[in-house]
């Protein structure tokens, strides 16, 4: 099978529309320590950045199911980017079972003073993603922690865990929960609304709200649950 085409020439504009629909500005300059060559500085610069490195990686270590880069601009940039306003003023944030880094590094690149960890325990995603942090100049401010969620000792270091792909409801909170703070959330991004995940919730934790998000190009429902203690 032929590589897919990668164009940033004819990607970039389509990224840029997608972010102002998400209400990101696409000339943002990006919070890092170095830039990559042939990269602006500007949050669509990066985003064109890690999307090439990602495509690139993608061809070899099958770190994804999705190889168009269309669909991968749609359904892993500007999907993970739909969560943005909900990130705003966080500090740290890990998350988990991030694969590639998704929603992480968009969430990194377009959120300035977040710190992120990107936990996997993949080792072949794990090894991408230490790779991109370095590429696209990142460190110290996201780190990957090549580990299962549950094993990560840092208990109560983060204000907000997220998931996109990871687990139902009740299994993300059973792995991951002990590394909010006492008033963390959990943001779990979801397709429909998942009211028989609600349902099996744990004892301790509530709903604190459903955001239904909108993704430019993305047919289809997504929701982004968000849990806290009570």
């Amino acid at each position: 099978m032929p590589a897919p085409v990668f164009d940033p020439a004819l990607l970039r504009p389509e990224l840029a529309r997608g972010l102002i629909a998400l209400g990101l500005d696409p000339h943002a300059p990006v919070e890092r320590a170095t830039v990559v060559a042939g990269d602006d500085g500007t949050l669509a610069g990066a985003l064109i950045a890690y999307l090439a490195l990602l495509l690139r990686w993608n061809a070899t270590y099958n770190l994804t199911a999705i190889r168009e880069p269309r669909e991968m601009l749609t359904k892993h940039l500007l999907d993970s980017l739909a969560m943005a306003p909900q990130v705003r003023g966080l500090s740290r944030l890990a998350d988990l079972g991030t694969g590639p880094g998704l929603p992480g590094i968009p969430l990194a690149l377009a959120t300035p003073g977040l710190a992120v960890a990107l936990v996997e325990s993949n080792g072949k995603k794990a090894r991408f993603l230490r790779e991109a942090v370095r590429q696209l100049g990142l460190a110290p401010r996201v780190r990957v922690l090549e580990s299962r969620a549950e094993a990560v000792a840092e208990p109560g270091a983060f204000e907000a865990i997220t998931a996109r792909a990871l687990d139902r409801l009740a299994g993300i909170v059973r792995v991951g929960g002990h590394l909010l703070a006492a008033d963390g959330r959990l943001l779990a991004m979801k397709g429909q609304h998942p009211a028989d995940e609600l349902a099996e919730l744990p004892p301790g934790w509530a709903l604190a709200a459903v955001h239904r998000l909108t993704v430019p190009g993305l047919i289809g429902e997504r929701h982004l649950v968000e849990l806290h203690r009570h």
